[in-house]
């Protein structure tokens, strides 16, 4: 659906994009991650059109954004950053008028807006102006616009920004009935979103992609992929330093991250060499030693973790 090629974007001297490639199929829902500046919105401007590449390509359902840019946007849908619209038209009015450009017509044209309106639920506010709602309201109307015409392909810079908690919830769900019929294509920093909505995710820095995985594959890169984390009763700090040694001696251990203590239960994270699985060696040492376990879990990497080491400068310079 989506076939990016060596795409590069200069202004100027500064290059926001070096050398982008990637692809993205029917039923995936790619999560574009990466701090700010590190070319994200610039990426998805040129896919869909908004703008020309310096060079490379970006191929959409068969077409070329440069060559056929009326063919590419037909066929996507674009959420942009800040869900721009005409802050004194209502959203009845917004609506019809991108309804009319997208070449719905009668009676076909105002039962897509009402199912539209109804799966972001705008129903309240369709005859209030745009420039007096709320920035959620606001991101709903852009995200109506972009679903109004039903394309195969679907380009969300920050979907859920400015939405509370239920509003996100409604989003990603809609996300979810949507991806099986589409590719999907969302920016974000918030890493709750790829866990809650992606199937794949992509990490930019610097103009450059410096990893693409499943959210599963990009935990294991973290250093707390298979430690384990323990919480004990322990009645003083003397106990919490001989169960540390304890736990520090064990093999395939790194390390033991410092204790906490509180309320006589001690907390430690316990580190794993090479993603051996240490869970076992942690319970049996746990019996052994007669310690009253509250909680024994595996932690299964923290994507956090691995966006700062991937995203830092000297990180993201050694990928590139």
């Amino acid at each position: 659906m989506i076939e990016i090629k060596s795409l590069v974007k200069q202004f100027g001297t500064f290059t926001a994009v070096d050398g982008v490639s990637f692809s993205v199929k029917r039923g995936e829902v790619l999560g574009f991650l990466g701090p700010n500046g590190a070319g994200k919105s610039t990426t998805m401007k040129m896919i869909t059109g908004y703008l020309t590449p310096t060079s490379g390509s970006a191929i959409v359902c068969g077409h070329d954004v440069s060559k056929d840019p009326l063919a590419v946007k037909q066929r996507i849908g674009y959420l942009p950053e800040g869900a721009p619209a005409y802050p004194d038209m209502t959203p009845e009015s917004f609506l019809n008028f991108i309804a009319s450009i997208r070449g719905l017509h009668g009676a076909a044209r105002r039962s897509r807006i009402d199912e539209v309106v109804a799966h972001v639920h705008l129903e309240g506010v369709m005859r209030q102006s745009i420039d007096t709602l709320s920035k959620g309201y606001k991101r709903r109307v852009g995200l109506a616009q972009a679903l109004l015409h039903d394309p195969d392909v679907l380009i969300m810079d920050e979907p859920t920004d400015g939405l509370d908690p239920n509003q996100k919830h409604e989003v990603r769900t809609l996300i979810h009935e949507m991806a099986a019929r589409k590719a999907i294509v969302l920016s974000t920093h918030i890493l709750e979103e790829v866990d809650a909505v992606c199937t794949r995710a992509i990490v930019i820095a610097r103009g450059k992609i410096v990893a693409d995985g499943t959210p599963e594959m990009l935990r294991a890169k973290s250093r707390y992929h298979h430690a384990v984390a323990i919480t004990i009763r322990a009645a003083n700090s003397n106990l919490v330093g001989a169960a540390r040694g304890e736990l520090q001696r064990l093999s395939h251990v790194m390390g033991v991250e410092d204790a906490t203590l509180n309320d006589g239960h001690a907390s430690f994270v316990v580190m794993t060499k090479s993603g051996a699985s240490i869970v076992g060696d942690v319970s049996q040492l746990a019996r052994s030693k007669g310690w009253e376990v509250d909680e024994l879990r595996v932690e299964p990497g923290r994507l956090d973790e691995v966006f700062r080491t991937l995203t830092t400068t000297r990180s993201a310079g050694g990928a590139a």
